[in-house]
């Protein structure tokens, strides 16, 4: 007797066992040879190997089926793990091309626009990208999306997003509430976008034990940053110290990528922006990469495309 183990971690287990056990007892009845145990966020199946890698195969359908359609059905369930070779689906009917992460009521997260794209791609062949361009690009949407994938992948084991507190013409101090409270609405953009991709629940559990971090950049000094995958956002308003300070937090099997938008800098006059020295000291080093994004990657309103090329051209 052999016995495998299927981690969870990265979904709600009421949502994949169903309610009073409902999904899981379900499955456990296409598998009477099989001894399957399912407690908190692991599932533990014992058995003979030809019978335990069926299981798994269809269980990982199970899964895939979950990501692109928000939820597991009986119906889905008999689908996948029916003995009819007309009902059962295939990989491919299920998988998407493009799909970087199934959202939230099943809702497609991918790059839209060709330069969203090459962040992609990119992404997959070099560990430190810079992605620059305007409001409204998709880069941190972008960026927050390979970053949720890797981890739902198990690439990384956990996810920093960081931005520099850095004032646009308001002072921290009239805002209410203690040092987390004044910092909350810079790293607002952050929270909306992983609230798209993950459930709430998992989201506040990534959250609460440190699976996903969201802190200023002042709090990465000093750190290593190991099997992480870690985004800069905002990265014009870094001072090179800061912005050197974050790249060399690069530890073991780490994944960085740094958005930021040169045409809205909002660090005093004096002080200069990290990520245009960035760009003048680090092109061509291998393993390190610059995607440009422009007013054609813009997916919010159709105005902000305009907006952007009036203050462009003035």
């Amino acid at each position: 007797m052999t016995e495998r183990i299927i981690d969870i971690t990265t979904y709600s287990p009421l949502e994949i066992y169903g309610v009073n056990d409902r999904n899981i007892n379900l499955i456990r009845s296409y598998y009477p040879k099989l001894k399957i145990v399912a407690r908190g966020e692991i599932i533990k199946a014992i058995g003979g190997n030809d019978i335990l890698d069926d299981f798994e195969e269809k269980f990982d359908l199970l899964l895939v089926s979950y990501d692109k359609f928000g939820k597991l059905t009986e119906k889905d369930i008999e689908q996948i793990m029916g003995d009819n070779e007309n009902q059962v689906f295939k990989p491919e009917q299920i998988k998407e091309n493009g799909v970087l992460v199934h959202g939230r009521e099943g809702r497609h997260i991918k790059a839209l626009t060709v330069n969203q794209q090459k962040m992609v791609k990119s992404s997959e062949k070099n560990d430190l990208i810079f992605a620059i361009g305007p409001a409204g690009t998709g880069k941190t949407y972008t960026a927050v999306a390979l970053a949720v994938r890797a981890l739902k992948n198990r690439e990384v084991t956990r996810i920093i997003l960081t931005r520099p507190a850095v004032e646009a013409g308001e002072s921290l101090g009239f805002l209410p509430g203690d040092f987390r409270d004044k910092l909350d609405p810079y790293l607002q953009p952050l929270y909306d976008a992983l609230r798209d991709m993950l459930p709430t629940q998992k989201l506040l559990k990534y959250l609460e034990d440190g699976t996903i971090e969201i802190a200023p950049l002042a709090f990465m000094r000093g750190r290593t940053l190991d099997h992480a995958f870690a985004i800069l956002d905002e990265a014009q308003n870094a001072t090179e110290m800061q912005l050197k300070m974050f790249v060399t937090r690069m530890g073991k099997s780490s994944r960085f990528i740094v958005t930021g938008d040169i045409t809205q800098i909002d660090l005093p006059k004096k002080q200069a922006s990290g990520l245009k020295q960035a760009k003048q000291l680090l092109t061509g080093i291998q393993g390190i990469d610059f995607i440009y994004l422009d007013e054609k990657d813009v997916v919010r309103h159709k105005l902000v495309t305009r907006i952007i090329r009036a203050y462009s051209d003035k």
